[in-house]
């Protein structure tokens, strides 16, 4: 196989790659105004973001539709990967990775939590069996570094060049999620409450990429109006809000924001401080 990468370089920059909520937008079998819209800003892939850190392309989740989204965006190389839970949504693209082993010369880092890697290792428990006779890219090479855990204190962590600081998010009633601060720049998302400790370390952002699934209230999700009043209490200079359903057209929604608040879309570019 050739190692020539064909890759764009986002040095400096946090690409949106998707902002879809679990089953994407449009949705499958919907006829809805959303789901119909030509505006490519109302088309909606499974949440992910990549940032071009000093020493490569930092991966968050591998959304189901990560081919897609790094073709679409001519990025050749993923580095690492930092995940924010192990919800199918979040994790299920992992085998696309198979090819940045040979790209690399090595397997590629997972940064994550113990049940984050319990349920990769479950889900794709072919990537750890050492069955003989494979060939090289058969299977996704990969080498798990964890983060936490909880009673160490919510760490920083030392990536690709980059030091990131990871806080704690509620995800409905009896599950949790990270999010992570990368400079000036946080990426929040799958969250419903957040703790005062976490909202602590989001003090003095430029740019918070916020969950905000749609208008009516959820058990695991910030609606918008809570987004909105998140946003506000945490001061961030610049908010979009991702993960997004179907129920939020993009310029009718982004038109009745506050000041400073916008839709994120698939594609959008974001300077990292």
């Amino acid at each position: 196989m050739s190692l020539e990468v064909a890759t764009v370089d986002i040095t400096g920059q946090m690409v949106v790659l998707g902002t879809g909520t679990s089953v994407g937008v449009p949705s499958i079998g919907c006829g809805c105004h959303v789901c119909t819209s030509t505006n490519p800003k109302n088309k909606r892939t499974r949440c992910s973001v990549i940032l071009g850190l000093p020493e490569g392309n930092l991966l968050i989740d591998t959304a189901p539709d990560m081919r897609q989204q790094l073709l679409r965006e001519g990025i050749g190389l993923v580095h690492a990967v930092l995940y924010t839970h192990e919800h199918a949504d979040h994790l299920f693209g992992l085998d696309d990775l198979r090819l940045m082993q040979f790209y690399l010369g090595g397997p590629v880092p997972l940064y994550c939590e113990e049940w984050t890697e319990q349920r990769i290792r479950k889900s794709f428990d072919y990537a750890f069996e050492r069955r003989p006779n494979l060939h090289r890219g058969a299977v996704p090479e990969l080498r798990f570094e964890r983060i936490g855990p909880a009673d160490r204190g919510w760490p920083e962590i030392d990536v690709l060049g980059a030091r990131i600081t990871a806080v704690r998010q509620q995800h409905g009633p009896n599950f949790s999620t990270l999010g992570f601060r990368f400079g000036n720049v946080a990426y929040c998302t799958d969250l419903n409450a957040m703790p005062d400790e976490s909202k602590e370390r989001l003090q003095g952002l430029d740019v918070l990429v916020l969950d905000a699934l749609r208008e009516k209230g959820h058990t695991t999700h910030l609606n918008l109006a809570e987004a909105v009043s998140l946003a506000e209490e945490l001061g961030a200079k610049r908010v979009y809000f991702t993960h997004m359903a179907h129920d939020l057209e993009h310029e009718a929604t982004c038109a009745a924001l506050p000041e400073g608040m916008d839709l994120a879309y698939d594609g959008l570019r974001i300077p990292l401080s």
